[in-house]
């Protein structure tokens, strides 16, 4: 696959990551125990806001491969 195949799936695969990273983050943010505590919720931004990252890492590495 050339690289500029490789970043087009990339780039959409990306999309599609934070968009349902986020849809899960903020279905799972309106939880009724989530909501009651401050502590917990201030936690739980700080993981899901850097959280996708980690799932990102890979699909960047992948896009930035260099052709055989």
């Amino acid at each position: 696959m050339k690289i500029r195949t490789r970043k087009l799936v990339g780039t959409i695969a990306l999309l599609l990551l934070v968009v349902v990273w986020s849809l899960m983050g903020m279905t799972i943010a309106q939880t009724p125990w989530l909501a009651r505590s401050g502590l917990l919720q201030a936690i739980f931004y700080v993981v899901a806001g850097l959280g996708w990252v980690l799932p990102a890492m890979p699909i960047i590495s992948w896009m930035a491969r260099p052709d055989a």
